[in-house]
């Protein structure tokens, strides 16, 4: 009897920080933030390529990710949605409107805003690139600092002078 693997871990030092990769034989599954590694971990292919397209992402050489997706046990609402957020074009923003309005309602703007925040794969599936209608970097699972950080990475003339300002 074969024992099946159901996740597969790696871990990426990347500039934001130390990043778990957790794939299934599907594709991969997650992107977390964390502070500690977990011991006796497998990797896989979904998990080495992953970490492969960050490193080629964060020297600024990769734009668009091709790595298979394993999103099974979400809504098929948020699934599409998270569909709709690769299209963003690197390097550029979109409103939480404007992705209502591209979902095909615009009343869905909480429902979508949501999905956005739920994205269990940040930067694969870019949701950071998901802001304010009045240009505000507004939530981001990971935080605005990482937020503010990716999209500066990606377009620095319009980001990296931004900060965010804090009531004293």
């Amino acid at each position: 009897m074969k024992i099946q693997l159901l996740e597969f871990i790696e871990y990426y030092l990347s500039p934001i920080g130390l990043l778990e990769v957790g794939a299934s034989e599907k594709g991969l599954k997650y992107i977390h933030l964390t502070s500690n590694r977990k011991v006796n971990i497998t990797s896989n292919i979904h998990t080495s390529e992953t970490k492969k397209q960050l490193n080629e992402y964060f020297e600024g050489i990769r734009k668009n990710f091709s790595i298979d997706l394993d999103l099974e046990g979400n809504t098929e609402f948020s699934i599409k949605v998270w569909n709709k957020l690769t299209q963003i074009p690197y390097g550029k923003t979109i409103s939480y409107l404007q992705l209502a309005i591209d979902m095909g309602d615009q009343k869905c703007i909480r429902a979508a805003a949501t999905a956005n925040g739920r994205n269990p794969i940040p930067i694969i599936i870019p949701c950071h690139r998901v802001i304010g209608s009045d240009g505000s970097l507004t939530g981001y699972a990971l935080g605005l600092e990482v937020k503010r950080k990716l999209l500066a990475l990606e377009n620095p003339i319009k980001y990296s002078d931004r900060q965010i300002s804090l009531d004293l």
